[in-house]
């Protein structure tokens, strides 16, 4: 009876991590020798970014996602920092936005063009100058569009146009934002704890606990929970537990090994699935949470000889739902110049079938609100989308910012479609570009949108292509 009582049913305990092949990887990235403590790696559905080791200042690589196997090591990058770049994050709401930070005091917000960096990017959109040290944090809102929140090591933290200056002690080391962005938990240099109001910067709530030195900090949507890595006192990796409107006790506090690698954590609030991986580690863990005791549950670990030096994490909306994928890592592995995508996958008897448990409504691409509404004191939790193929009617007319830039820059470069393009009537004002064309433009977008369309098309045929090969070579069959 006691066996039955401790047993726990699970639909995610045989979840398995997939590794990519060298063909499927991106091979010959000089991965940064930084020893920040970082991901140095940010994904989205179009592109990856990488910062990469150079000489001279601080660059880092952007390759669109399906440009795997060897990379030209003279292939172009994004270079106008003059100091190394300690991090890069994708704009959630724009595919084509990435911001970076730097030893060189800047915050910096880069276009990446449709078709990928072709020659060296040196011009940023907008260079952000208001720290007096290096920046080592950057995170986007999660909700609200334009806002960015930037920690340097000059104890400021500035959430655009917001500002805040804090003592030395609470150097931050880690930050995460609630799913409506209206509470900020930090961890310090003084490895406690902090939950604050990112309006106003007071602080809320500090924890208290001397047996937890907490280096890494995560929110738990859905479960009212805090979850933070570290180390105890005898400098064994712990995962703690908290309640976010009390810090005074952990709610749950487990040791792990006796590593001395940074845990970062990463969860899915669609399977309430955590993740920690370690720098340097070659293993990754997984657990389930749930808001009753015991809260959390080990699962099983993915093995790898190779050690990860940071992880960047594809957004839910670009998995590849036919194969029951449920979360995919970007592994930066040093020593090998590569980067390995790793997939985590449910196994199902028909997995080509949608599996509506596994796809929740997911938070979008889409901004809940603006920042002057965030600003103004508004809390709205994420525009939710489905995940199902079919759903996702596509507007043939651009709407949102990442399609208004895609048009915008496909229109720079003067697309020849047709006679709508070659007349010299100037006398309308697309609603859409914010360009003067001429009033058949809109004929002219539908079809620069179009084409676009069809390139996404293309390369979803080729992924299939590809896993129908592998499936073929597997049961040792030739074509």
């Amino acid at each position: 009876m006691s066996w039955r009582l401790s047993f726990r049913c699970s639909k995610f305990r045989h979840v398995f991590g997939k590794p990519a092949t060298k063909e499927h990887s991106y091979d010959g990235v000089p991965i940064t020798r930084s020893v920040h403590d970082n991901h140095y790696c940010s994904a989205n559905p179009c592109f990856i970014a990488v910062v990469t080791e150079c000489a001279g200042g601080g660059s880092f690589l952007v390759l669109p996602i399906h440009h795997t196997g060897r990379v030209d090591p003279q292939h172009p990058r994004v270079c106008g920092h003059s100091g190394r770049v300690l991090d890069v994050k994708w704009n959630p709401f724009d595919d084509h936005c990435i911001a970076s930070c730097s030893e060189d005091c800047t915050v910096k917000i880069w276009d990446i063009p449709v078709c990928g960096v072709q020659q060296n990017l040196t011009k940023a959109r907008k260079t952000l100058i208001g720290h007096s040290r290096r920046v080592g944090l950057i995170e986007w809102h999660p909700t609200a569009e334009n806002l960015l929140l930037s920690s340097a090591y000059d104890y400021k933290v500035v959430l655009m146009p917001v500002h805040h200056r804090y003592p030395s002690e609470t150097l931050l080391l880690s930050v995460s934002f609630n799913s409506d962005g209206s509470r900020l938990a930090v961890s310090s240099k003084d490895r406690r704890v902090r939950v604050l109001d990112p309006r106003t910067g007071k602080i809320l709530q500090v924890s208290s606990s001397k047996t937890h030195r907490a280096s890494k900090v995560l929110y738990i949507p859905g479960l009212k929970m805090l979850l933070s890595t570290g180390s105890s006192p005898w400098n064994h990796r712990q995962i703690v537990l908290w309640d976010p409107d009390d810090l005074s006790e952990p709610l749950y506090e487990e040791d792990l090994d006796g590593s001395a690698g940074v845990l970062f954590p990463f969860y899915d609030p669609d399977t309430h699935m955590l993740y920690l991986a370690g720098k340097g580690d070659g293993n990754i863990r997984y657990y389930e949470l749930s808001a009753e005791k015991p809260y959390i549950s080990f699962l099983t670990e993915y093995r790898s000889l190779l050690p990860q030096k940071g992880l960047g994490v594809m957004p839910k909306r670009g998995l590849d739902v036919s194969v029951c994928e449920v979360f995919r890592f970007y592994r930066l592995i040093a020593v090998k110049d590569l980067v390995e995508p790793l997939s985590m996958i449910v196994p199902r008897k028909e997995s080509g079938i949608f599996q509506e448990d596994l796809y929740p409504m997911t938070a979008g691409n889409q901004a809940a609100m603006t920042a002057q509404e965030w600003l103004s004191g508004i809390n709205r939790g994420p525009v939710l989308m489905s995940l199902k193929p079919g759903t996702q009617v596509a507007n043939p007319y651009p709407e949102t910012p990442a399609e208004k830039g895609l048009v915008r820059q496909l229109s720079n470069l003067r697309f020849q479609m047709g006679p709508a393009v070659e007349t010299r009537e100037y006398s309308l004002c697309c609603k859409w570009c914010g360009m003067n064309f001429p009033s058949s433009c809109q004929e002219t977008h539908f079809k620069i949108y179009l084409v676009f369309q069809l390139l996404q098309a293309f390369y979803r045929q080729q992924d299939e292509i590809r896993g129908l090969k592998e499936q073929l070579n597997k049961k040792d069959v030739s074509i």
